[in-house]
Parts: C-alpha cells; sequence; structure tokens
C-alpha cells in the first residue's frame, strides 16, 4: 500500500525531520538513509517499521542539523602548539624565512573542528530521530488506513459480481444435462432412423448420468461460496489481512478453473471468462492490501 508521513523531532542543539514513503509489494522491504554519525542505527530502523508494517517496500530518511554549530567547534590547543614547533623547526632547519600566521595554523588538520563522537551523545541524538520517526509512521499507518478502507470497498463490490456471476452458472448447471439427454436422444434417432427401433430409456439415462457426474459442479460452486464468504469476513477483520486474502483468491481462482474444464457449455465457459476477468482485478488489488 502507498502512503507518506513526516515528523520532526529534536534533542539539545540538534533538529531531526524524518520522512517515511510506502509503496506497494507482496513483501515488506525496508530501505533508510541516514546521517553518517548514525548509520550503525539502521536495524533499529528496521525494527520500528516492521513493528507497525507487514507489507510495502518502505523508504525511510532521516536528517540531522546542528541549530547552534559554534557550540561544537573545538580548539585542539595542545595539537596547534606541536604543529607550530613543527613548523618553526622545518623553517630552521631549511633556513626558510617566514612567519607563522594563526589562519595557517587553523587551516591545518584537527586544529578546529568538532570533537570525536561520543557514543553517548550520539545514542540521545538518535533518540529523538527515533521519535520522530514514530510521528512519521503514525501518519503514514493513518494515510494507508483510508486507503484500505477504499480498497475494502472495491473489493466488496467485486465479490458481490462475483457472487451474480456464480449464481448464474448454479442456474444454468443442471439445465445442460437435460440438453445433453435431449441431444443424445435426437442423435440416437437420426443414427437408428430406419432400423425399425428408436433409443432405449434405460440406455439414454445411463449415459445422462455419466455425463452429469463428469459436468457437475455442485462442490466447486459451494466451495467457492464459502470462499467468498470467508474472503468478505476477512476483509472487515482488524489487523493485517493481505496474505490471508492473497490465499482465499488462490482457491477461489483454483475452484474457478476446475468449473470451466468439467463444465461442457458454451454458456457457463462465457461465465467462467467473466468470473476470472474480475478475479485478476481482485488479485491485483489484494496484492496492495496490509
Amino acid at each position: 500500500m502507498t502512503g507518506f508521513g513526516s515528523a520532526r523531532g529534536g534533542a539539545r542543539g540538534l533538529a531531526v525531520d524524518v520522512e517515511v514513503r510506502s509503496v506497494n509489494h507482496r513483501f515488506l522491504q525496508v530501505k533508510s538513509r541516514l546521517p553518517s554519525p548514525w548509520t550503525g542505527f539502521e536495524p533499529e530502523v528496521e525494527e520500528e517499521v516492521r513493528k507497525r508494517l507487514e507489507r510495502g517496500s518502505v523508504y525511510v530518511t532521516i536528517g540531522a542539523r546542528q541549530t547552534a554549530p559554534e557550540r561544537h567547534l573545538r580548539l585542539n590547543l595542545p595539537l596547534a602548539r606541536r604543529y607550530a614547533d613543527l613548523l618553526r623547526s622545518l623553517g630552521r632547519s631549511l633556513r626558510l624565512d617566514g612567519g607563522l600566521e594563526i589562519e595557517d595554523l587553523a587551516a591545518l588538520p584537527g586544529v578546529l573542528g568538532a570533537p570525536e563522537p561520543d557514543l553517548r551523545e550520539t545514542e540521545r541524538e538518535f533518540a529523538a530521530a527515533r521519535g520522530a520517526l514514530a510521528g512519521a509512521l503514525d501518519r503514514l499507518v493513518a494515510m494507508r488506513d483510508r486507503e484500505g478502507k477504499a480498497l475494502a470497498r472495491d473489493l466488496d463490490r467485486r465479490c458481490a459480481s462475483l457472487e451474480r456471476g456464480i449464481a448464474r452458472v448454479a442456474k444454468r448447471a443442471p439445465a445442460v444435462v437435460a440438453e445433453y439427454r435431449e441431444k443424445l436422444r435426437r442423435r440416437l434417432a437420426d443414427l437408428l432412423e430406419g432400423a425399425g427401433s428408436g433409443p432405449r430409456e434405460e440406455d439414454l439415462a445411463r449415459e445422462a448420468a455419466l455425463f452429469a457426474d463428469r459436468c457437475d459442479v455442485t462442490e466447486e460452486i459451494t466451495r467457492l461460496r464459502a470462499h467468498l464468504s470467508e474472503f468478505r469476513r476477512t476483509l472487515r477483520r482488524p489487523g493485517a489481512v493481505g496474505r490471508t486474502l492473497d490465499f482465499l483468491v488462490q482457491e477461489i481462482f483454483r475452484e474457478t478453473n476446475t468449473i470451466g474444464s468439467k463444465a461442457a457449455d458454451a454458456a457457463i465457459a462465457t461465465e467462467v471468462v467473466s468470473l476470472k476477468a474480475e478475479l485478476e482485478k481482485i488479485r491485483e488489488q489484494v496484492q496492495n492490501v496490509e
């Protein structure tokens, strides 16, 4: 299912922005982009997402900026003194003229800059990011819930369409045997014309019974109706139902295919094609359900 959520958080001297996006996918995939000090927290980010979602490709982007960057500047005075001593020694050794400017010292690596990251400070800052992530996930889940309700209404309408089609198949099925018996009677009568005898009723009854047994779709119709009822009940259940719906659609397809292969009738075959077309639309929609 698709969705988007964003949130802001902060800690002392730090502002955090979090965006979470999701697109359709049969399973759950989590990809995250974090500031370099927090890359070690990617498993924690994925864990937070998996607590809330079960399907979709999810992209988490976390950005952080210092609200008072000057507070994080540090002067490494011992290092600066060591640089100065070495440069003066170099000048004397090579008999070079030239003074040592403060700008030159400040530009040397390690003299001015942020201190080495402290693990406890990094964890404290990431706690603010975790809180913002929870807020972004709340918004994303709310958006996906709204989409889910719309999908449920659409799937419910399509189930009703399938039920009408199944009812037409159930109504047509008994007539198929009667029509076959009548066609068989006419065929045998034509073959036996001039022989002085007609088809025997017991022979017709036996052939019609064999045909009826081969093309009987009563069990398949019963199972189809049961699967559709379960599908609708599942739609109304709270929580993640996508995988259950996916399984039920597979079973409905199986029974529909069996009806198409067993029912030797053009009208039922046409109805089966319509049922499968509607089922394909349902299957596509179910892939988007959490």
